[in-house]
């Protein structure tokens, strides 16, 4: 993934190799009966590591255009594998409980020297029902943008990204952690500490850093 300068945009590049694997070629045979194109094949194999997918990111990848893109996705929506999220422009989908029973949990997290320090639990020792919520209370662009967040990510673009987040409300680091499908203490030292360091995080209890209900806020820029 390549953050870009603004507020509403992100690159996703994805190496269509992973998506020939003997592994996700027996994933998707689950789903033989919905006749899906390999574009639409593609996408799920996506969702299923993201946890979030919009048109642009379909289109990214597929190279289709924005109405090709909507009803692929409507189509995998009416399957009842994704729900949709957010309205018009913000529409983002993420995995129903269906594509999760169909093994979205069960595909163990990839780790190599490009990682950013995943906790070693699979994402179903997360709650999934609460990270929704979580999802559900930010705009659809930044939730996309949360849910493209892969186990290989640069921690400086996740860091960007706990900022954007921290600049909407102040979060605590188990929500953080729970919505990043990261270890607490992965989101406490990769991030959260070096982001204070920066002066782009502050506590909401600075005289009690142990506080249980210590929460981080963004630093507002200081105008020239």
């Amino acid at each position: 993934m390549h953050r870009l300068q603004g507020n509403d945009q992100f690159v996703a590049r994805y190496f269509f190799h992973h998506f020939l694997g003997a592994e996700d070629i027996a994933w998707l045979a689950q789903f033989k009966d919905l006749h899906l194109s390999e574009d639409e094949a593609k996408a799920l194999i996506v969702v299923r590591e993201a946890g979030a997918f919009n048109n642009s990111t379909y289109r990214e990848l597929t190279k289709v255009d924005t109405l090709t893109a909507s009803q692929s996705l409507r189509r995998l929506r009416d399957a009842g594998l994704l729900a949709q999220k957010g309205r018009g422009s913000a529409t983002y989908y993420v995995p129903t409980e269906r594509l999760v029973d169909k093994g979205l949990s069960s595909k163990p997290l990839p780790l190599s020297s490009e990682s950013d320090g995943l906790s070693s639990n699979p994402p179903g020792k997360f709650d999934e029902a609460l990270r929704g919520q979580l999802l559900d209370g930010i705009s659809g662009t930044l939730a996309a943008k949360v849910g493209a967040v892969g186990q290989r990510h640069p921690p400086q673009e996740v860091r960007d990204i706990v900022v954007a987040l921290c600049q909407v409300r102040a979060w605590r680091a188990d929500e953080l952690s729970t919505v990043l499908r990261r270890n607490p203490e992965v989101v406490r030292q990769n991030y959260l500490r070096p982001l204070m360091r920066e002066g782009r995080l502050t506590m909401t209890h600075p005289q009690e850093p142990n506080d249980p209900q210590q929460a981080y806020r963004a630093v507002a820029a200081v105008q020239p």
